[in-house]
């Protein structure tokens, strides 16, 4: 059904089923017409490019974001080669001068569970985390927990990467955090692109992070920030883009930052990334694939796969191996979780020769479904 977006990835992998679109999605062809684009772009205006990005390329980008996750101010947008530069900048809000308080979960994604890690063994830093399973008492534990203590950040997950699991009542986590000194963070990557997320109701207090490599389909390089206006934090990591809007004012004895959501920018940065991600937002905005249509089609597609695993009576890969068996709670990949760790490594590589490529996470296999899986050609031989 879209598959002709997907010409040259699917070209390159004839004969194989990509199912690790969880982590790497497939590029639709415009995005390679937009790294020309690029590079004409820098050609033709050499030092002068920095103009046109900040005033066309990053503000179109910001727009279209902006409308994807309802915030209702693109100017809150703050873009970064990768999502750990920005959790470092938030991490660099905090008061290290004592020991830090900080609640999350046991499911985040590396970019934030190592650093924290790595602070925790200064003994900078105290952390939480609350298991996210079993998932049905998740969000009443989480809440528990906020309401327990006074927090300097929390940092949750919109989806997590290992499970699929979607987190519930975001809005409600975000209201019951009375503290307006606690920082909120919410790692958006498994959700932007392919849940619908409307932030309208928590936008103007939450940073929620994102990025481009997975369900927006445009490559690494183009990660963002919503920022929440009216903020008064001072990242001590910071760059000089985060100056934007104050450059031509005299030298303040102290650093200033920008009104708007540059106030978490870094410094130079390559802009093919977001060339990329604006020409995905334009196709999908010209075909009419909004992240509701997208999301119906995955939905179907992970059902037809799942009705095929029936068939197969696989005694890994089953019914009763299926970690999230209700598809509103999930994202965009199954997962199977299995005896083993090595029972998954050990499927994953047998399936990999079979030209059926997945990922898997300690005893947990992932099944990832995109826009260029066909649901008439959708197969999977287990024998």
């Amino acid at each position: 059904m879209y598959q002709h977006f997907y010409q040259r990835y699917l070209n390159a992998h004839s004969g194989k089923q990509h199912f690790a679109c969880h982590s790497h999605y497939f590029w639709p062809d415009v995005t390679r017409e937009a790294m020309l684009a690029y590079w004409d772009d820098s050609a033709r205006l050499a030092d002068e490019k920095w103009a046109f990005f900040f005033s066309d390329v990053v503000p179109q980008t910001q727009h279209f974001i902006s409308e994807t996750l309802n915030t209702g101010a693109p100017e809150q947008i703050v873009f970064a080669p990768n999502t750990h530069e920005l959790v470092s900048r938030l991490l660099s809000c905090l008061d290290f001068s004592r020991q830090v308080r900080l609640l999350t979960t046991d499911s985040e994604f590396h970019s934030a569970s190592r650093q924290l890690q790595r602070l925790e063994e200064t003994g900078q830093l105290q952390c939480h985390r609350e298991p996210a399973q079993p998932f049905a008492s998740f969000t009443d534990r989480f809440i528990g927990q906020i309401q327990q203590h006074h927090w300097d950040m929390i940092l949750v997950s919109q989806v997590f990467f290992n499970s699929g699991w979607v987190v519930e009542h975001l809005e409600q986590i975000v209201e019951a955090v009375t503290s307006s000194d606690t920082i909120i963070v919410i790692d958006g990557y498994h959700g932007f692109m392919a849940l619908p997320t409307d932030l309208a109701p928590i936008a103007h207090r939450v940073f929620y992070l994102a990025g481009a490599y997975k369900y927006a389909q445009a490559g690494e390089g183009a990660c963002f920030a919503h920022v929440p206006p009216n903020n008064t934090l001072r990242p001590v990591y910071t760059g000089w883009y985060a100056e934007f809007g104050e450059l031509a004012s005299p030298r303040a004895d102290a650093v200033t930052y920008a009104k708007n959501g540059m106030q978490f920018a870094g410094a130079t940065m390559d802009f093919c990334a977001l060339y990329r991600l604006r020409a995905v937002f334009t196709l999908f905005a010209e075909e009419g694939l909004s992240v509701e249509r997208i999301n119906r089609y995955i939905k179907q597609l992970q059902q037809r796969f799942l009705e095929l695993l029936d068939a197969q009576s696989h005694p890994q890969l089953n019914r009763s191996s299926l970690l999230i068996d209700d598809e509103n709670c999930r994202g965009h990949f199954l997962t199977f979780e299995l005896a083993e760790a090595q029972s998954a490594k050990a499927l994953s590589e047998q399936l990999r020769g079979k030209g059926i490529l997945t990922d898997y996470r300690d005893r947990r296999l992932r099944f990832g479904f995109g826009l260029y899986h066909s649901l008439d050609t959708l197969a999977v031989d287990l024998s």
